[in-house]
């Protein structure tokens, strides 16, 4: 999509001869990040594949959810070493602890076996409910102050048509030289 669009852009730029629009740049997460796995680890989170985390997710939900996800098969007893590559757990805590030594620790632990899958949902758990709490909290409070959130919608299509309207002119205007 992002190439479409920058082609697009050149041959519109071609035609008129100068920098009418300008070439966007894909903004890409870092190598790894990109999709997280639904909570069955076996596609990516879909809310058709009914496998999915949602923002709107009250506590108890994505706990249940995260209490549900998919770990290594063979990681039957706790004493048992752990497989954490293609552990969707592990998927989840790569992404969202920031304390990248304690999770590699964590991941040594479940690699030579002693560190129950419990426990690391657990801490999984914690740290989805961190993340998650201040966005519950803004959505609460815009679900209850809808007369603001309209009132930005109009400020942003007031901005987004006299941006619109400049290039329409800029464009015409390249079209006549």
């Amino acid at each position: 999509m992002i190439e479409q669009t920058k082609e697009i852009v050149r041959s519109f730029n071609s035609i008129y001869k100068r920098e009418v629009l300008i070439e966007p740049n894909a903004l890409l997460p870092e190598k790894g990040l990109g999709r997280l796995p639904g909570n069955d680890g076996k596609a990516k989170m879909s809310k058709s594949l009914d496998n999915a985390i949602y923002l709107s997710d009250s506590p108890d939900i994505v706990k249940k959810k995260g209490i549900s996800m998919y770990t290594d098969p063979n990681h039957i007893r706790v004493k048992d070493p752990g497989n954490v590559e293609n552990n969707t757990v592990f998927t989840y805590l790569d992404a969202f602890c920031l304390d990248k030594l304690q999770l590699e620790e964590m991941k040594e632990h479940y690699r030579r076996g002693g560190l129950g899958d419990v426990k690391v949902k657990r801490y999984l758990n914690d740290l989805l409910q961190a993340e998650l709490e201040p966005i519950r909290n803004k959505r609460n409070y815009y679900e209850k102050h809808m007369d603001f959130v309209f009132d930005v919608l109009k400020r942003g299509k007031s901005k987004c048509t006299f941006s619109s309207s400049r290039n329409t002119f800029r464009s015409k205007r390249s079209n006549r030289n």
